[in-house]
């Protein structure tokens, strides 16, 4: 199993260059940041979490900025966006942004995707919600034409353009792991039709999530497709459970660090360094 951890970046937390720094040095495999581009002041879409939307959902920076400090400050780590709201973001922007993270860290990027919750957050840019998944098939399948072809073209029903130069290229081939995030019904779908990994994140059903674990590398393999890898994204830390899951074919662990200051952000990676010691 190898470990990770996430952190929501923001104006008045540690900053991404403290953490990831004390992350690589506490030999943690992996980093992810989130994204929101701004919280709606009127809402009406709940908050999965059952409670008050928490103050750092307002404050998030911008996960490509974040990372690409974190890469400067950095030379092992692999980096991540866990996840990136591809329904919110120009197709062909977002391809060049993730090609230059890549390159500027040496091939060290994960890109984490997903479609969102938070529906007014969506319309503010444009999307309508009942089309996001169609939306997010389309645009990373765009992005994948950006990211493989010298002269990329893409005509879907929601992306179209004609052949564009596009450079740089990842540096890793074909491109970055696209890691799908979500829990829904169809997520399995999307994580086969375009994912490299599946990237849930509720644990509060062991045994489902185990047989959904199975499910998919079953359905692979009918499909003569590679396995898709899996990451369990903001899983505690429970030994037994992530046993469990490792036994079934999870792959990385990503723990949730606190929003806080770069002193408590510190005690939370001694602690969940010593948990992953002792784990392995």
């Amino acid at each position: 199993m190898r470990f990770g951890v996430a952190m929501f970046p923001t104006d008045v937390s540690a900053s991404p260059v403290e953490v990831a720094r004390m992350a690589e040095e506490r030999g943690f495999e992996s980093l992810f940041f989130p994204e929101h581009t701004h919280i709606p002041v009127a809402r009406e879409t709940p908050y999965a979490g059952g409670r008050e939307l928490p103050e750092h959902y307002r404050r998030t920076l911008d996960p490509f900025v974040a990372l690409a400090a974190a890469a400067t400050a950095t030379e092992r780590i692999l980096l991540g966006t866990g996840i990136c709201l591809v329904v919110q973001r120009d197709p062909i922007t977002t391809a060049k942004e993730v090609a230059s993270l890549d390159l500027l860290s040496g091939g060290r990027f994960l890109f984490g995707v997903g479609a969102g919750w938070n529906l007014e957050e969506m319309r503010n840019h444009g999307t309508d919600p009942r089309r996001r998944f169609g939306l997010m098939r389309e645009r990373i399948e765009a992005m994948k034409a950006i990211w493989t072809q010298d002269e990329a073209a893409y005509h879907g029903r929601h992306v179209a353009f004609d052949p564009i130069w596009s450079w740089p290229k990842p540096v890793q081939r074909p491109h970055p792991p696209v890691l799908v995030g979500g829990m829904g019904s169809g997520v399995l779908d999307r994580v086969l039709a375009f994912g490299d990994a599946w990237m849930p994140n509720r644990f509060d059903d062991p045994e489902r999530l185990a047989g959904r674990i199975e499910r998919l590398r079953r359905r692979a393999e009918e499909a003569g497709r590679p396995i898709p890898g899996v990451t369990l994204f903001g899983v505690p830390p429970e030994a037994e459970l992530i046993a469990r899951l490792e036994a079934v074919g999870a792959e990385r662990a990503v723990f949730w660090l606190p929003q806080t200051g770069a002193g408590e952000a510190e005690a939370a990676l001694d602690r969940l360094a010593d948990f992953a010691r002792r784990y392995g």
